[in-house]
């Protein structure tokens, strides 16, 4: 499954990207982060702000789904404003692909974020859940601007 989603936001590219560029953030602006929270990377035995353990959350009628995903910022370039974070679980079982991109541009009043989600795996695909993902990005949307816009 690929999702790609974007936005315009009346905040500079900077605020923009500092809302994006780290996990912990997302369960402010989208409920299907449900948290997000920075562990210990067992290479170095601290606490390092590129890897979360993060539980997604989606529920449509009576159905519920949930994911626990270790994340890992694989690319951060915080000039061109461009992040990667990609599922980097600490066991040796393989584990359908997850991988998010972000980018942020200046744009005319504000800034553009573009994101890109690719999910290699089948728990969470078909009509409905996609439907409920396309949901919680309409209004995660809305809530990121708002939060950008307050930020600014």
């Amino acid at each position: 499954m690929d999702v790609n989603a974007s936005l315009e936001a009346p905040c500079t590219a900077d605020v923009l990207f500092g809302l994006v560029d780290d996990l912990s953030r997302y369960p402010y602006w989208i409920d299907l982060v449900h948290r997000a929270d920075a562990v210990p990377d067992p290479q170095f035995d601290v606490v390092a702000e590129a890897v979360w353990l993060v539980e997604l959350r989606a529920r449509v009628g009576p159905l519920a789904r949930s994911k626990r995903l270790r994340m890992k910022r694989t690319e951060h370039d915080t000039v061109a404003r461009h992040v990667v974070f990609t599922r980097a679980e600490a066991d040796s079982r393989r584990h359908s692909a997850w991988e998010l991109t972000a980018d942020v541009a200046p744009a005319a009043g504000g800034s553009a974020l573009s994101m890109h989600l690719h999910y290699g795996g089948g728990l969470w695909t078909g009509g409905i859940f996609e439907r409920a993902l396309a949901d919680q990005i309409t209004n995660g949307r809305a809530r990121l601007v708002a939060l950008a816009s307050a930020t600014h």
